[in-house]
């Protein structure tokens, strides 16, 4: 059936013609089975549904594209399903409105068609069946089904006679299963024929050992792992990685036997969760490969499909890798026949080149450690693929795409979507909320629910951050107790990170340590303040976001098992952990285990070994406070991004929120962490479109995509200055699209004069505000209607206005201004302009005179430390702004959005800004504004083309070691 769907009931007949007694699969007797609630058939039928939903290359879609209603009808009709059962299927087996991996690539040619990735499957079913039972749903493993393909068949044809190197880069998610997804690459490449898989596993021991496990688990099982030893015999099993020091054992995947004997191949691991690679195992004997026909190839199919593989997982170490390097160096012949795949973690990571290109002697490149010798690597295996794979990807799509030698992802760039259940940056900011921020509660704010200062008005806010520990160990008790699976409650940590240096960790671990035993957790007044804590906090938060999850009706009902959670906590007399330190053997004194250990309860203090990679298991609550430079590095240290099954709405941030408190002399990092994620997600967002191919081609090539990168704070760049030497400004033209300028002067003088330069336009606003409405993407049918003085302006006036006004950031602005000069269909294609100024009500409203004009509504809003605003405009003026200009389809019940807009229009918000704290209180008022103390913001949406569907491209100049310059427009 995964071949596409087939006549059903010639399907079922046929079945029933060879005596199954089963397949009596009438579309009544179908319908009977899903109404009966037959577990195994729906999911069996699930499986399948969702298989051909996300199906990407689909010859019998009839062109319908993947996850949508069009393809699900497409699947019924080959189906030839009649009406009833397609209404039953369609409600219990919805179609997943998951969006698909978005892909910039070259040309290649294909090669991994549907049949044969069919026809050799044995480790991808093998860890497909790993994932159902752990609890994937099935179109989670069907995303990754996609998304896996996507890389292999890019990837070259092991079978293929030309030896051929391809080099990808796979962003995900920071802490969103990118492991998977690698594993999932792994599993398919190996049974299309990739002998060789060298995953290199981050730079610590710790996430080295982990992902070896992971792959142990799901992927190599246990018979690959006992090579032939008896499982029954204990004798033979002494020695023998994970058996009898690993409670999951049981759990790893089973094959049913020697894979070679299941007519498959074997696989061969040359490294073990506790050995990094040492040396071959066996001399060089163990990449001696047996053919079946000497005489030719071993990548001929003759040979290939019968030789074991072999994987290793090593770390990114110049002595590991070195004695690999050498290693390979003694094999001749063979490695040129030899098709290998290197999985690169976290390849932002020690693999890029950071030495400075002005240094280098003429015509020679000079190598950083770890990127020389991957390097080196890829020149020893001629038929090796290189894909990395990170969450901050920046420093990689900075690497110089005309050096052939090093990584730079010249083949392929593939974004990863953000996995359901995923706790991610919408979980922790109100990005695009369009409430105001008085009107703010646990139920319509995710900050609100999750996020806390590390200050307020008492003080230091850490006693309160470890009582909500307490507390959230308590409940997790609680719904353990109340039938809630324990699975995800195996381990309950709270992370702790200040500083990198050693010595602070153990200063604020015994300063921990000390308020833990000063805490009085079992005495009334412990009692009082976690009660306190649960009726003001986690009881209102989990009525917002908890439905559904067994409550306590009052803390006395949790009280027990606060009792249990800090015996726990406090097991062994330490509730603190330190990691950090040069010698692994560190973390095993300290127990810092989450495979091998049953329960970690414990609150951990750390720095750079918890900041990448590495899954801290069970993170509920983190104290967060350590300041960095660069955006990538800031990211990364967001541990508290990932999947919290059962407890999403005990996850508590307290993030440096400290100018609210009088304590501006350090960063507010929880505003630096929104504006990393808009410039991480505006760069998402423009890969997605200009994904889209255009008659056919791709519009965007990888060596075209780093320009993309955007930067909203000058103080915190995309990533290390020595990561960024070929980085260079873009001109981006995006019709339809909204642009929000955010960096404004705060000179007096520069005020003025913007304020004269809108002055015009001020003048011109009708007195009389009309009504627009914003209509919220839910199902209650509300709406919320706002009132806005308006006037149409043409083109050339705007563009006039824009040109001479003073940037806060000119270089943010340059490449909309660039678009903006060209009014043509190929340029911005805008005749003239909507200009909608919202006139708007509340405590925090205020209104004012600017240079004579009519009294007019003025916003308040507040700049981050380094003098930029997050972000001005409400949300709900956003849709009718993007309805006048073609964005958005015309809606009955905003008429005068539909009255504006017309072909070749424009719209702009423009918006008077008072400088404040967003929760300043002022009366309203009706006097001259001082234009000196006045900014005057505005964003905008260009027309969409007349022609219909927009066709967005990039006009960009992106330079690299090849050529001095080079402008062109793409297509």
């Amino acid at each position: 059936m995964t071949s596409g769907p087939k006549h059903f009931a010639k399907w079922a007949a046929l079945a029933a013609d060879e005596d199954h007694p089963d397949a009596d699969l009438s579309e009544e007797t179908f319908r009977a089975r899903l109404a009966t609630g037959d577990e195994a058939f729906l999911a069996l039928w699930s499986r399948h549904l969702n298989d051909w939903d996300f199906a990407g290359s689909a010859p019998w879609a009839a062109g319908t594209p993947p996850r949508t209603s069009e393809r699900r009808v497409a699947t019924y009709d080959r189906l030839r399903l009649g009406e009833d059962l397609r209404k039953v299927l369609d409600e219990l087996v919805r179609v997943s409105e998951v969006p698909g991996a978005t892909v910039i690539t070259r040309e290649f040619t294909p090669w991994y068609d549907a049949e044969r990735a069919r026809a050799r499957s044995f480790y991808w079913r093998a860890y497909e069946r790993k994932l159902r039972a752990k609890g994937w749903s099935p179109e989670a493993v069907a995303g990754l089904d996609e998304a896996s393909r996507a890389v292999v068949e890019r990837l070259a044809d092991p079978e293929q006679t030309a030896a051929r190197q391809a080099k990808g880069l796979v962003v995900g998610y920071v802490q969103s299963g990118k492991t998977a997804n690698f594993t999932g690459v792994a599993a398919k490449a190996i049974d299309a024929g990739y002998r060789l898989v060298i995953v290199l596993g981050g730079t610590l021991n710790m996430l080295r050992a982990q992902t070896q496990r992971r792959i142990d688990m799901e992927l190599i099982g246990q018979e690959n792992i006992l090579r032939g030893a008896d499982p029954d015999d204990v004798d033979s099993l002494v020695g023998v990685d994970y058996v009898g020091d690993d409670e999951e054992w049981p759990e790893f995947v089973r094959h049913g036997g020697r894979p070679s004997t299941r007519g498959a191949f074997d696989i061969e691991r040359l490294t073990t969760r506790g050995n990094d690679y040492k040396s071959l195992a066996q001399g060089i004997r163990a990449l001696e490969f047996e053919k079946r026909e000497p005489t030719r190839p071993l990548h001929d199919s003759s040979n290939l499909h019968h030789a074991a593989a072999r994987v290793m997982v090593v770390k990114k170490n110049k002595s590991v890798l070195e004695k690999l390097v050498k290693d390979l160096k003694q094999i001749h012949g063979i490695l040129g026949e030899l098709p290998a795949l290197i999985i690169d973690d976290e390849s932002d990571q020690a693999s890029v080149n950071t030495s400075n290109p002005k240094k280098w002697e003429q015509g020679r490149t000079e190598r950083t450690a770890i990127n020389k010798l991957i390097s080196q690597l890829l020149g020893l295996l001629p038929r090796a693929q290189y894909v990395g794979y990170t969450a901050t990807p920046f420093a990689n799509v900075f690497v110089d795409p005309s050096d052939d030698d090093d990584i730079f992802p010249s083949d392929f760039l593939i974004s990863l979507p953000r996995p359901a259940g995923y706790m991610g940056v919408q979980d922790f900011h109100d990005l695009d909320s369009a409430v105001p921020h008085e009107e703010r509660t646990y139920t319509n704010s995710q900050e609100k629910a999750h996020v806390r200062g590390i200050y307020d008005s008492t003080g230091d806010r850490l006693q309160e951050a470890m009582d909500a520990f307490v507390l959230s160990g308590a409940l997790k008790l609680y719904r353990a107790a109340h039938g809630v699976p324990e699975g995800p409650f195996r381990h309950h940590t709270m992370l702790v990170h200040e500083s990198v240096k050693r010595d602070d960790h153990a200063e604020l671990a015994l300063r921990i340590n000390s308020m833990w035993h000063e805490a009085g957790y079992a005495s009334t007044a412990g009692h009082t303040r976690l009660a306190a804590l649960w009726e003001s906090d986690h009881a209102q938060v989990g009525e917002a976001h908890a439905a559904g999850l067994p409550s306590p009706a009052s803390y006395e009902e949790l009280r027990p098992h606060v009792s249990r959670a800090r015996q726990l906590i406090g097991s062994g007399g330490r509730p603190v952990i330190v990691v950090n330190g040069d010698s692994d053997r560190y973390f095993d004194q300290l127990d810092l285990d989450f495979d091998r250990t049953p329960n970690v309860w414990k609150i951990l203090v750390g720095g750079t070994k918890l900041s990448r990679g590495f899954t801290v298991e069970g993170l509920t609550v983190t104290y967060y406070r350590r300041t960095t430079q660069q955006a990538d590095t800031l990211m990364q240290m967001g541990r508290w991004f990932g999947f919290r099954p059962g407890y999403r709405d005990l996850v508590r941030l307290y993030i440096g929120r400290e100018e609210a408190y009088g304590r501006s002399g350090t960063a507010d990092l929880y505003e630096a962490f929104e504006a990393v994620c808009r410039d991480e997600e505006l760069f998402r967002e423009q890969l997605t479109r200009y994904a889209q191919l255009v008659d056919g081609r791709p519009q965007l090539t990888p060596s075209q995509v780093r320009p993309l990168v955007s930067q909203h704070l000058p103080w915190l760049k995309p990533a290390a200055r020595n990561k960024m030497y070929n980085a260079e400004l873009v001109e981006i033209r995006s019709p339809g699209e909204w642009v929000e300028p955010t960096a404004y002067p705060d000179a007096a003088v520069d005020l003025k004069r913007n304020a004269e330069i809108w002055k015009p336009v001020l003048a011109a606003l009708n007195e009389d505000p009309v009504p627009f409405v914003y209509l919220p993407n839910d199902d209650r049918g509300t709406y919320v209607s706002y009132t806005a003085k308006t006037h149409v302006i043409p083109h050339a006036q705007l563009l006039d206005i824009f040109e001479s006004l003073t940037w806060g950031r000119p270089d943010l602005f340059a490449p909309h201004l660039e678009y903006l000069r060209d009014p043509s269909d190929n340029g911005c294609g805008t005749d003239d302009w909507a200009v909608i100024l919202p006139q708007t009500s509340g405590r925090t409203a205020t209104a004012g005179r600017i240079l004579g004009s009519q009294s007019l509504s003025l916003v308040r809003r507040s700049r981050n430390a380094h003098g930029v605003f997050n972000r001005i405009s409400g949300m709900a003026h956003r849709q009718s702004a993007e309805r006048i200009a073609g964005a958005l389809a015309l809606a009955p019940d905003d008429p005068f959005a539909t009255q504006f807009h017309q072909p070749r229009r424009g719209a702009l918000l423009l918006y008077p800004v008072l400088e404040s704290h967003p929760d300043a209180t002022s009366q309203p008022m009706s006097i001259s504004v001082n234009t000196a103390k006045l900014v005057l913001a505005a964003a905008f949406v260009p027309a969409v083309h007349r022609m219909g569907t927009a066709r967005p491209y990039v006009r960009f100049r992106a330079g690299d070691s090849s050529v001095a310059a080079f402008s062109a427009p793409t297509s």
